[in-house]
């Protein structure tokens, strides 16, 4: 029985150290709700009628929850996916430098849009509201611009060159550096337009302990967080 147990294991490490066995389709799901968040908080927050300080508190917490998600989902990319990938590549190291180059004009438009968010908040002007509306509207042209570019050009690519242990890392990264009573959120941000076939992939592969959450607690509590966001009865 243990040389059995000692082969699987052995099996499990090969397995998770070989270059290109993954699948990279779950990053494309997270593409998905990043898309749709980032364009609705701009329209939702061109909607907000001056001096609708309630209505502001509840869209400004939603976008610091979604630059903080955005943040730590980048951050784990660039602590694991591209130094993978650059030790690796020769002719597509522009690649993955135009990559990395993108994540910083991503950074930047962030940054913008959190400057301009403090001002909205207090008071809900509406100078204020279209200031930060233009700064949500220029981060999200460049965001969608690298998501559309990572997905045709460096998934790929990554498919091809990055072993399951350095894939899952970023997974990691960001379940570390995100306070866990927003995990299930942003769970919910991924699942909301996933198909069934996605969603069940991307569930089974949880703990167990995860999954028992995620319906017991995560799914009718992302459900109410949603209806106060988009203003649903």
């Amino acid at each position: 029985m243990e040389n059995t147990n000692a082969a699987k294991a052995q099996q499990t490490t090969i397995a998770n150290d070989t270059i290109g066995t993954i699948d990279t389709h779950g990053m494309t799901v997270i593409h998905r709700g990043l898309r749709r968040e980032s364009r609705l908080l701009a329209q939702l927050i061109s909607e907000v009628a001056p001096g609708d300080t309630a209505r502001a508190a509840v869209l400004a917490a939603h976008l610091r929850d979604y630059l903080m998600g955005l943040h730590n989902h980048h951050h784990g990319e660039d602590e694991h996916l591209w130094p993978a990938l650059l030790s690796r590549v020769d002719l597509e190291t522009d690649l993955v430098l135009r990559m990395e180059a993108q994540h910083e004009r991503i950074a930047e438009s962030m940054t913008r849009a959190e400057a301009a968010l403090p001002a909205w908040e207090s008071g809900a002007g509406e100078d204020a509201r279209d200031a930060l509306v233009a700064a949500l509207v220029d981060h999200r042209a460049v965001l969608v611009a690298h998501l559309d570019d990572e997905e045709t050009e460096l998934l790929p690519l990554a498919a091809r060159l990055v072993t399951q242990r350095e894939w899952d890392a970023m997974g990691e990264h960001f379940q570390n550096a995100t306070p866990k009573p927003k995990l299930l959120l942003f769970l919910g941000i991924t699942l909301e337009e996933a198909t069934p076939e996605e969603r069940a992939a991307m569930l089974g592969g949880l703990p167990w302990f995860a999954r028992g959450l995620w319906y017991a607690i995560g799914r009718p509590q992302y459900t109410r967080h949603m209806r106060a966001v988009r203003g649903a009865a």
